[in-house]
């Protein structure tokens, strides 16, 4: 049978709620069952920490950021607190994350060599469960993780806490769907530290709608006489109808949700939790690969789109150059060559008066070597889009022409003398620059 690849449990959870203990725990776990079969393929799982600032874990870790990133340097060097530097040590060490992924990759994926390859990927995080979230570092390595491997997020909560009054409890729920919908992952819920207080009740609040509001009922009450059992004001006025309006919203979101019950100190329950983990194995490659890869198909094809966008604007750009240039397809044909035959250049237009006197003299010498502009085998072929852009040229000229015409005349007639503004001697200039330019043609004394 061949090997399946591993799957990685990312645990996160509430400060205090014993993320650290309980990766110790299921750490522990498959670390003995490794050694109490030795002749199977399984190996030891492979175990990354993602906390910058823990002083110290309790378990072997193969990749560690504390390792590549000094969370204390950070502080100091950007100025920054507690959280912000978590998060930038986070954003930093994501910028290794094609590492980290080369190494799970070649360590834990199946070879064809069939050595032992880990069941489990176990990765703890932040304390701060926000900073890794809802963070960008964090959405890279939770996709970076689910692109190669099954991925399930282990939400740890504190029983005993938790199930103090019925607001904490939905509050933590509302946390966890949080997570769901950000991450889209497959999620299982570990109430820890069952050897304090048993999840017996806050799984009765999650499938029965009625004992969750039996429960802030009776807290309502305590806090309305005063009894002080446990009582603080949460349950009662608008809070009380918020908890009973989400206990009935999340009715549906509960019966999706694997629940199990885990004690990080004694280890009970957690052959529970690994038998969980495999079914959510199960729903990840039936309901979230094909997500994934549908979501991975779009990525790749806004790219192309984009891609493709940047070529045809470069292209035009190139185009635009080219042409204001005199290059590629608008350079000028070189004599001799299949362009330039039957073809004249391009006439350009002269911005002085000795420009004008050097195109009479060149075009006076070429007539009268070889007669049409020097061409000695006959008449050439009409090249339409020179003669195009000939009358074009010519057109711009008369319309040049004829209003220094009427700005000599209004001159004149306004002044007498011409001589003020732009009338008189700048427009005569004009004219008479015009006329010598066209002085062949019958239209330029009008």
């Amino acid at each position: 049978m061949a090997q399946q690849p591993p799957v990685a449990i990312i645990c996160v959870g509430m400060a205090g709620s014993g993320k650290t203990t309980f990766m110790q725990r299921i750490n522990a776990h498959l670390h003995q069952q490794s050694q109490q079969n030795p002749s199977t393929t399984t190996a030891p799982p492979y175990v990354l920490n993602l906390d910058p600032a823990v002083r110290s874990v309790p378990f072997d870790t193969n990749i560690d950021i504390r390792d590549s990133v000094n969370y204390k340097e950070v502080m100091r060097q950007y100025n920054l607190g507690p959280n912000g530097g978590i998060l930038t040590s986070l954003n930093l060490f994501a910028t290794k994350i094609d590492q980290v992924m080369s190494l799970l990759e070649k360590r834990c994926l199946p070879q064809p060599e069939a050595k032992p390859v880990p069941s489990y990927i176990l990765l703890d995080t932040p304390g701060q469960i926000e900073v890794f979230v809802w963070s960008a570092s964090g959405s890279i390595l939770l996709s970076s993780l689910a692109s190669s491997f099954p991925t399930v997020i282990a939400y740890v909560i504190d029983t005993p806490r938790t199930t103090a009054n019925t607001s904490t409890f939905m509050s933590n729920m509302l946390y966890a769907i949080s997570i769901l919908y950000k991450t889209r992952l497959p999620m299982i819920l570990v109430f820890n530290k069952t050897d304090v207080k048993g999840e017996e009740e806050a799984v009765e609040w999650m499938r029965d709608f009625e004992s969750f509001q039996a429960a802030l009922r009776k807290e309502e009450e305590e806090q309305w006489s005063g009894d002080g059992g446990g009582g603080n004001g949460q349950g009662g006025g608008y809070m009380g109808s918020l908890l009973n309006s989400m206990s009935l919203v999340l009715e549906e979101f509960y019966n999706a949700l694997s629940v199990v019950g885990v004690s990080s100190m004694t280890g009970d329950g957690v052959a529970a939790f690994f038998e969980a983990v495999e079914g959510k194995r199960e729903e990840f490659d039936r309901d979230y690969k094909p997500e994934l890869a549908r979501r991975r198909e779009e990525a790749e094809t806004q790219k192309r789109e984009i891609r493709d966008q940047d070529v045809r604007r470069m292209m035009g750009d190139m185009s635009v150059s080219s042409k204001s240039k005199g290059t590629g397809k608008y350079a000028a044909p070189v004599p001799g060559t299949k362009r330039s035959t039957g073809r004249r250049p391009r006439q350009e237009e002269p911005e002085t008066v000795s420009d004008v006197e050097n195109m009479e003299s060149d075009s006076e010498g070429g007539e009268g070597e070889g007669g049409f502009g020097g061409e000695a085998g006959g008449l050439e072929e009409p090249d339409t889009e020179q003669m195009e852009e000939d009358t074009a040229f010519e057109e711009r000229l008369k319309a040049r022409y004829e209003a220094a015409m009427r700005e000599e005349r209004e001159s004149k007639g306004g002044n007498g003398k011409g001589g003020g503004g732009i009338g008189g001697g700048g427009a005569a200039a004009s004219v008479k620059y015009i006329q010598q330019s066209q002085g062949a043609a019958g239209w330029g004394k009008g």
